[in-house]
Order: C-alpha cells, then sequence, then structure tokens
C-alpha cells in the first residue's frame, strides 16, 4: 500500500486547471490504486481527486459507502459533466483539503457523465443524491475550484483564516 500526501489549501496547486489523461496504462493505473489506498486511510473521505495529491491530470476516485462501511472504489479518468439537472440540493459539504471545515453547498441534484474506467472503458452514467453531489465536488477539483468557492465571499475568507492558522500551528509543532 501507498499512501500519497494531502495537499491543503490555501496551496495554490489546488487552483490548476487539470489535464486530461492520454492513456490509462499501468502508472497511471498504480497511481489510482496509491489514490485509492490514501482514501481509504483518511477517516472520512469519500472522494478523492489527482490535483489534491498533487498531480494534475483529470483522475477522480469516489468510494461507496454501503450500511457505513467503505465499499468499492470506483475510479472516473477525464470525467466529464454532460447535463446538470435543474433541480438542486444543498448540503454539508468538507474537504480532505479543506480540514476542518464543513459549510453548506448548492449542487445539482443529478448529473449525466461522461468518462473512462480503470479498464479504460468508456462510460455514460446518471448519477443522483450524494454520489451525484460527491462527483461534482471532486471535478470541481480538476478545474481549480475548492467547495469554499462556492461560498460568499466572507465565509471563505474564514475558512482561509482557519486554514492558515491551522498551518501555522502545524509548522510551528513541526519546529518543536
Amino acid at each position: 500500500m501507498s499512501r500519497l500526501s494531502i495537499i491543503t489549501a490555501p496551496d495554490s496547486r489546488l487552483t490548476i486547471k487539470s489535464a486530461n489523461v492520454d492513456q490509462i496504462d499501468d502508472k497511471l493505473r498504480k497511481f489510482m490504486t496509491s489514490m485509492s489506498d490514501t482514501l481509504k486511510f483518511s477517516s472520512n473521505g469519500v472522494g478523492l481527486a489527482a490535483p489534491q495529491v498533487g498531480i494534475n491530470k483529470r483522475v477522480v476516485i469516489i468510494n461507496s459507502f454501503q450500511d457505513g462501511e467503505r465499499g468499492e472504489t470506483q475510479f472516473f479518468v477525464n470525467p466529464k459533466i454532460l447535463h446538470f439537472s435543474e433541480e438542486t440540493v444543498i448540503s454539508e459539504e468538507g474537504c480532505l483539503s479543506v480540514p476542518g471545515y464543513c459549510a453548506e453547498v448548492q449542487r445539482a441534484k443529478s448529473i449525466r457523465l461522461s468518462y473512462l474506467d480503470y479498464d479504460n472503458n468508456q462510460q455514460e452514467t446518471s448519477f443522483t443524491g450524494f454520489f451525484s453531489i460527491c462527483l461534482q465536488h471532486e471535478i470541481d477539483h480538476l478545474d481549480g475550484i475548492l467547495f469554499i468557492d462556492h461560498l460568499s465571499s466572507t465565509k471563505k475568507n474564514i475558512a482561509v483564516r482557519k486554514l492558515k492558522k491551522l498551518k501555522k500551528l502545524s509548522n510551528t509543532a513541526n519546529i518543536i
């Protein structure tokens, strides 16, 4: 098992738009497996996008949950949202790259998604509810967008100040 380091805001690498993956090969599959291992070790993460671990490629993984247990990891390469439902939902979101902060975000209730799967098969699938929200959140990462970017400027500034304070405390703890 290989765990990757998760980048946290306000790191500028999280604001870069990711490039498409040219080819799904063994090297990329190994990276996706490392992403999955990293997500399994996170206490409350449901999804992870490649930019969160410093790789600006259009790769997303989502862990499904059944009866409160982690289920199968799903892989989405070069995901593209083809359609957003007009109906929206507001739900509380958090993020491994924005530790210790949650806020309500409005998103489409369902989406239609085109992507390549782990085995390089082209897929087109509709997702709704929690899974749809997770995918929209992770795909935002591929476009350099964090969930806090969907908040009012006041709420976003509060989140950024909190993150900077946490980083400062973390850096101080590492010096001692």
